[in-house]
C-alpha cells in the first residue's frame, strides 16, 4: 500500500496522529509536495521506491547547499526539506490550533505544512513566508496542485509578515537562536512555537504564550530542523576542519559522553553557543571513541579520547579557544546547580529581548556568569 493511506497507517500505529488533524493528513496527498529526484536519490525510473519513500513517517530532503552546485565529494548540508510528518503532528499538538485562527507558519519548504494548515482552517487564515524564492515557486506549484491557498511570501521569516497581522498562532520549521520581537508582536495574544537553541544543543521546542507584550514558556521535544539562514553555526566534516594541527595535550577525569547527554548540554547550549561536537566511535570494535568540538569559525578545535575501563582521558585542544574548558567549566556548573533537567527551564521574550531562567522567570540563567572564555 503505497498511497496516502498508508502514511496514514503508519501514523495511527504510532499513535501520531490527532483527530484534529486526521482528515488534513488523509486529504493532502503528500505526494504532490515531494520532487522525482530527492537528496535521497533519483527516482524518475524507479517510482516504486519513490512512492516508499514519500508515504513513510520520514522526513524527505529536497535541497542542499541552498540549491547551489555541489562537487562530487564535498559536504552536503540539507537546507530545505519535507519534514517527518509525525514530528510535524507533534508542533501542531503544541501549536493548539483552533478552529477560526489565523496562523503564520516561517518556513514554507515543500509547502506540505502549509498545505494542513490550509484544509484544516481555510487558506484565507494561513500565511506562510520562505526566504528561498526557488523554494516558495516549488511550494506555491505544490499547493495550487492540491487545491489549496494559503497567503505566500517572499521574505525573511525573521521580520513574520506585518501586513497579515495580528495571527492567533506563529510556527516556526526552524532552528532559531533567538524569538524575534517582530514575532511577539505580530502575536499579541497568541501563541508561538520554534525549534530553539545554540550551535551546541538545537535540540528543544519552545513553545510561548503571549501576554501584555511577554512571550513565556518552557522547553520540550527532540526536534531536529534546519537552521534559520541567517543563524547558521559551523559544520562539516571533521576531515574537512581538522588538517592534523598539533594542540595543547592534557587529562580529564569527565567521561567525554557524560557531557553530551541532553539536559548537560541544554546547558553548556546556553554559554557555549557557537561550538558544536561530534562522537565518533572507533571502526575496530574497541568501544573506544573521539569527542570532537569546532568552534563555528572553524578557528579552534578539541578532542576528548574515550577508552572503555579508563578513569581519566586524553585531551587535546588547538586555537585561540580551549573549547574543552569552555565545556568543561559549564558542565560542573550543571552539576553545581544540582542537574536541573531542560524541562526546569523556561523563556521569556519582551522589549528587553530573551532571557532563559531557571523554574521561575526571575531565576534568570545569565551565561556570562556560567563561563569565561581563555
Amino acid at each position: 500500500m503505497t498511497t496516502q493511506r498508508r502514511l496514514v497507517a503508519t501514523l495511527d500505529a504510532k499513535g501520531a496522529l490527532p483527530p484534529a488533524w486526521r482528515s488534513a493528513v488523509a486529504s493532502v496527498d503528500r505526494a504532490l509536495f515531494i520532487p522525482r529526484v530527492i537528496e535521497e536519490g533519483d527516482f524518475a525510473d524507479d517510482p516504486g521506491s519513490w512512492l516508499r519513500a514519500v508515504y513513510a513517517d520520514s522526513p524527505v530532503v529536497t535541497q542542499v547547499n541552498d540549491g547551489k552546485s555541489t562537487p562530487e565529494g564535498a559536504f552536503r548540508l540539507f537546507t530545505s526539506s519535507s519534514s517527518m510528518p509525525s514530528v510535524m503532528l507533534d508542533m501542531l499538538g503544541l501549536l493548539d490550533v483552533r478552529e477560526g485562527h489565523r496562523v503564520l507558519e516561517i518556513g514554507t519548504g515543500t509547502g506540505y505544512h502549509a498545505a494542513w494548515l490550509a484544509h484544516r482552517l481555510g487558506g484565507s487564515n494561513v500565511t506562510t513566508v520562505e526566504v528561498d524564492e526557488a523554494v516558495l515557486t516549488a511550494a506555491v506549484a505544490n499547493l495550487r496542485r492540491a487545491g489549496l491557498h494559503p497567503a505566500t511570501v517572499l521574505g525573511n521569516g525573521r521580520d513574520g509578515h506585518h501586513r497579515g497581522a495580528p495571527y492567533d498562532r506563529i510556527i516556526c520549521t526552524c532552528t532559531v537562536r533567538d524569538v524575534p520581537r517582530a514575532w511577539v508582536e505580530q502575536c499579541p495574544d497568541g501563541r508561538i512555537v520554534t525549534p530553539w537553541g545554540s550551535s551546541f544543543f538545537s535540540g528543544s521546542y519552545a513553545t510561548l504564550d503571549v501576554v501584555n507584550g511577554t512571550a513565556r514558556g518552557r522547553f520540550s521535544g527532540y526536534p531536529a530542523f534546519m537552521w534559520d539562514r541567517t543563524q547558521r553555526g559551523g559544520a562539516g566534516r571533521v576531515t574537512d576542519l581538522y588538517h592534523r594541527e598539533n594542540g595543547d595535550k592534557g587529562r580529564t577525569d569527565i567521561p567525554p559522553q557524560n557531557v553530551i547527554q541532553d539536559d548537560p548540554a541544554f546547558f553548556t547550549g546556553l554559554s557555549v553557543t557557537d561550538a558544536w561536537y561530534r562522537w565518533c566511535a572507533a571502526d575496530d570494535d574497541s568501544g573506544e571513541a573521539t569527542l570532537w568540538f569546532f568552534a563555528d569559525d572553524r578557528a579552534s578545535w578539541a578532542t576528548v579520547e574515550y577508552v572503555p575501563g579508563s578513569e581519566s582521558y586524553e585531551v587535546e585542544q588547538y586555537g585561540p579557544r580551549a573549547l574543552w574548558d569552555e565545556v568543561r567549566t559549564a558542565f560542573l556548573q550543571w552539576h553545581e546547580r544540582g542537574k536541573p533537567e531542560r524541562s526546569r527551564f523556561g523563556l521569556s521574550v519582551d522589549s528587553d529581548g530573551q532571557r532563559v531562567w531557571l523554574d521561575d522567570p526571575r531565576h534568570v540563567i545569565d551565561p556570562r556568569h556560567v563561563i569565561g572564555r581563555r
